[in-house]
């Protein structure tokens, strides 16, 4: 009986070991999860699914990514649901959501600099750029600035086609419509990629349409496009993208808040990566990241604390 009972004894302190040494394998696991959010923007996939390649493949954290809103993801990073974000388009695009949660996150600077948002139409000539006198063609669409939209409602539809509504350049662009007089038109709530299927649609009919654009994005390296002149500066000047986490991610995760403070790049690489990302039709951005990361490993070290 005394030696079962030892046995006995024996097995639960075996168990209860493995149990201890297991637990603490979940919590250091946990203790190396980094959650981004990220809104499915081109550049914000690019360089979000970036962010994470690094973690993962450099510094053996496991990084999960995840989508929402551009409103949902500045409150998640300040509710502390997420650590961090690098889409951050600041000053003006995403002011307003900065003024209401500046007091709860941590702005790490830029990590793009020289971004624009505005009103975009195509600049391309139906046929030949140039005519037999080796003149160069005039664009279909004749508008240069945004009050000429009025003059020409008919031929645009009365529509300036949209992405998601709770984007900062469709507040400036309801903005616009207002401050040019082109309550006429009427602007279309959808996505990225709804906008440019109806870009390229267009484009490929030469029929006339003007969009909410923004640099960097791969669509200006494959269609010639120019932003409509904005002379009240509804949409601002140049911009630039931060970085911004929550409170306390510095003492939790030193190491990852010192890589999100080193990332920094220019829009020549992003929009190779982006370009790399669109060759699939955005079906595999890690993979992508992973190309981008052999071909600049200098600049990936740079990044690594």
């Amino acid at each position: 009986m005394r030696q079962k009972t030892s046995v006995f004894r024996i097995t639960v302190l075996l168990a209860a070991a493995v149990m201890c040494g297991f637990g603490s394998g979940i919590a250091e696991a946990a203790d190396k999860t980094v959650r981004l959010a990220y809104v499915e923007w081109s550049e914000t996939i690019a360089s979000t699914n970036m962010v994470q390649a690094v973690l993962q493949e450099k510094m053996g954290y496991t990084c999960e990514i995840i989508p929402m809103s551009a409103d949902r993801m500045w409150y998640a990073v300040a509710d502390g649901e997420v650590d961090a974000m690098v889409a951050a388009w600041l000053p003006s695009t995403h002011g307003h959501y900065y003024e209401a949660v500046k007091d709860r996150v941590v702005n790490l600077g830029p990590n793009l600099k020289g971004t624009r948002i505005g009103l975009v139409v195509p600049n391309i000539t139906v046929g030949r750029q140039t005519a037999a006198s080796a003149q160069r063609n005039k664009p279909y669409i004749t508008v240069d600035a945004i009050p000429g939209l009025k003059d020409h409602i008919r031929k645009f539809n009365g529509k300036i086609i949209g992405i998601d509504p709770e984007a900062g350049i469709m507040k400036r662009t309801r903005e616009a419509i207002q401050a040019y007089g082109l309550n006429r038109f009427r602007l279309v709530e959808g996505s990225e990629v709804s906008m440019t299927a109806e870009l390229s649609n267009a484009i490929r009919k030469q029929r006339w349409i003007v969009v909410t654009g923004w640099v960097p994005h791969w669509m200006f390296a494959r269609w010639n496009l120019k932003f409509l002149e904005d002379p009240k500066g509804i949409y601002g000047g140049e911009e630039r993208i931060d970085t911004i986490v929550r409170k306390g991610l510095k003492e939790d995760m030193p190491e990852v808040y010192a890589m999100l403070d080193n990332f920094s790049w220019d829009a020549e690489d992003l929009g190779q990566l982006m370009i790399w990302i669109q060759e699939d039709k955005g079906m595999f951005p890690y993979d992508k990241c992973l190309r981008f990361m052999r071909y600049h490993e200098d600049k990936i070290e740079s990044w690594v604390p």
